[in-house]
């Protein structure tokens, strides 16, 4: 239960509906407790008048006026002198009031405490989500998005059962428990202690039965969560499986998780199942009890016995049965919401590696930034990215990183963006530390294009105004056509209002390249980063793109990471990296002089572009 503490927040505040439900449920069952009472009065006074033979005139004896409520001994009162009929008459106008104001506080009830539960759910997942994006890119490397998917939808819901319906049904049975309880020993403490004698058995059974569940409930918890990632990665990638015929192979790997988690869910079904067949069993037996006991009583003529007596127990024990049972059923949801807090809890305990300094600083970012001497191995793999790193690069010029595939070009940007910490050496922003900086001033300040292209499922303006909320579409427009791609927008149907589907799955490689393009220059930003973002475009389209940055880098710092040699762009500095290392740096020229790795891979690539096909 410890891990439901960290919902304390939530019910300080919202505690005037947790109170005012605490109070609708006291008052709900103060309602139903009435009607034993009352019930056992007309009963006594039907046998009564039957056995005296004069209705109309008979002041009914009644042992037990003095145990009932203060409210059933007034009704009495006010009655007891009327005749026969008009006594049951109006006694049974009084119960059918007594359940409509019961009906009216059990709604209440419902509005205040299930209305408190929704809102929690509503500030936990909002608490989740934006918990998530704090966390640093090594973190979602390590995690599945199924499995997030999971905590923040699955166990969020699990915890709101708890929150509302558990503990709604914990309150009432409280009440009705400390209600029934009060009122039968003023009644009769035999008779009470027989009607409840089944309850330590109860106790038990509910203690025993709720450690399984709550072993099986984490168990199906985790299962849940793979589940969800097999699938989410099979919707995901559905393009290669169907172009490897791989339907068959996913289905059934998709069907061996859930027939795992279906087993596990089956198991638990069973065990929550002994709950329900066990109060029926008990309950029965109690008011078996209760009227046998009671009727002996009866039957052998002991003071303060009576048929209403027993009719009023039966009705107390009717009354327990449903909280009694939802005894089972309020432990089973607590039990899984505590499993699902716990995996909630993982994640919010997790703190970003990434994180502001005490006393973050805000600059305006010129474009200065300084390598000095930086080391980097990534903490998810061990791999030595970035060895011994110095680079100095000046407000407004225009830098390319080349190399081969894996010599740490991309790693280089996202130390820039700061999504991940170095180990060793010094990055520097304007001669501030880049750790020294505020994290939102520093990204909101670079513009990044990554390798890895990603839309989102909405219009083509609404993914390039992403970059800048506050665009007009103006700017919209003058991105799209600085990275080449406003006429194919137009040609859609619905132009740039066009829905691109999932990570946009409508458009071709290049267009999404382009269109990220787009939602990075149309911030207008001191710094841009392109992360071998041409790849997917073809000769032309790529002349006309560097062709436009040309004029809109002007003025503007600008790395530019790629395994091609742009001629195009007049760059300041050419840096060529191996294997995590600086092994050439200069200009063009300077690097063509040299004869080294530069010069053989800009050989390679003049004779990739002369052979047939090539553009």
């Amino acid at each position: 239960m410890t891990q439901l503490s960290t919902l304390n927040k939530y019910f300080w505040k919202y505690r005037w509906l947790f109170i005012l439900g605490i109070l609708f449920v006291v008052l709900t069952n103060y309602f139903r407790i009435l009607s034993p009472q009352l019930t056992g009065y007309v009963v006594n006074t039907v046998i009564h008048s039957i056995k005296s033979g004069t209705p109309e005139s008979i002041q009914v004896y009644n042992d037990a006026h003095s145990n009932y409520d203060l409210m059933v001994r007034k009704v009495i009162d006010q009655f007891n002198s009327q005749p026969f009929k008009n006594k049951i008459f109006f006694t049974g106008i009084i119960l059918l009031v007594i359940a409509i104001i019961s009906g009216l506080f059990m709604f209440l009830m419902r509005q205040t405490i299930i209305v408190m539960s929704r809102h929690i759910e509503y500030d936990q997942k909002n608490e989740i989500f934006k918990h998530y994006q704090k966390l640093d890119t090594a973190f979602y490397k390590t995690h599945s998005t199924g499995d997030l998917m999971n905590r923040i939808a699955e166990d969020v819901s699990r915890v709101r059962m708890y929150t509302g319906p558990a503990i709604m049904y914990f309150i009432n049975l409280a009440a009705v428990i400390g209600f029934s309880i009060y009122f039968m020993l003023r009644s009769d403490v035999k008779l009470t202690l027989v009607a409840l004698c089944p309850l330590p058995i109860l106790a038990l059974a509910i203690y025993f039965v709720n450690t399984i569940i709550n072993k099986k409930s984490e168990k199906i918890q985790s299962l849940l969560s793979d589940l969800t990632t097999n699938a989410q990665e099979s919707y995901s990638g559905i393009r290669v499986i169907k172009s490897f015929v791989q339907e068959k192979a996913m289905l059934g790997f998709f069907d061996r998780n859930s027939e795992s988690y279906r087993s596990n869910a089956l198991s638990l079904a069973k065990t929550e199942a002994i709950y329900f067949p066990s109060m029926a069993l008990l309950i029965g037996l109690s008011t078996l009890i209760t009227i046998m006991v009671g009727g002996l009583d009866v039957a052998n003529g002991i003071p303060g016995a009576t048929v209403g007596k027993i009719a009023e127990f039966v009705m107390y024990i009717q009354l327990l049965t449903f909280p009694v049972s939802a005894i089972g059923w309020t432990a089973s949801m607590t039990q899984r919401a505590v499993a699902s807090q716990k995996r909630i809890n993982e994640f919010l305990h997790t703190e970003p590696a990434i994180q502001n300094d005490n006393q973050p600083v805000h600059i305006s970012l010129d474009g200065n930034i300084s390598f000095v001497h930086v080391d980097f191995t990534y903490p998810h793999t061990g791999i030595h990215a970035i060895k011994d790193f110095s680079l100095q690069i000046n407000k407004g010029e225009k830098i390319a990183i080349v190399g081969k595939t894996g010599s740490g070009k991309s790693t280089i940007a996202q130390l820039m963006l700061r999504m991940y910490d170095i180990q060793e050496g010094l990055i520097a922003y304007d001669g501030v530390p880049i750790n020294k900086i505020d994290l939102e001033n520093l990204r909101s300040r670079i513009s990044y294009v990554p390798q890895d292209v990603f839309l989102f499922s909405d219009s083509i303006s609404n993914n390039i105004r992403f970059g800048k909320n506050e665009a007009s579409t103006e700017q919209v427009f003058n991105a799209a056509r600085q990275a080449s791609i406003f006429e194919e927008i137009n040609r859609f149907p619905d132009a740039f209002e066009t829905m691109v589907g999932e990570r946009g799955v409508t458009l071709s490689g290049g267009q999404k390249q382009r269109i990220s393009i787009a939602r990075a220059l149309v911030r207008e930003p001191a710094v841009v980063i392109f992360d071998d973002c041409l790849s997917a475009v073809d000769g032309k389209t790529e002349q006309e793109i560097l062709t436009s940055l040309n004029s809109y880098l002007e003025g503007r710092t600008a790395v530019i990471i790629t395994h091609r040699i742009f001629s195009l762009i007049q760059f300041d500095k050419i840096v060529v990296m191996n294997e995590g290392k600086i092994v050439e740096m200069g200009t063009h020229s300077e690097l063509l002089a040299k004869n080294g790795l530069y010069k053989s891979m800009y050989q390679r690539q003049q004779e990739q572009e002369k052979k047939p096909g090539k553009s």
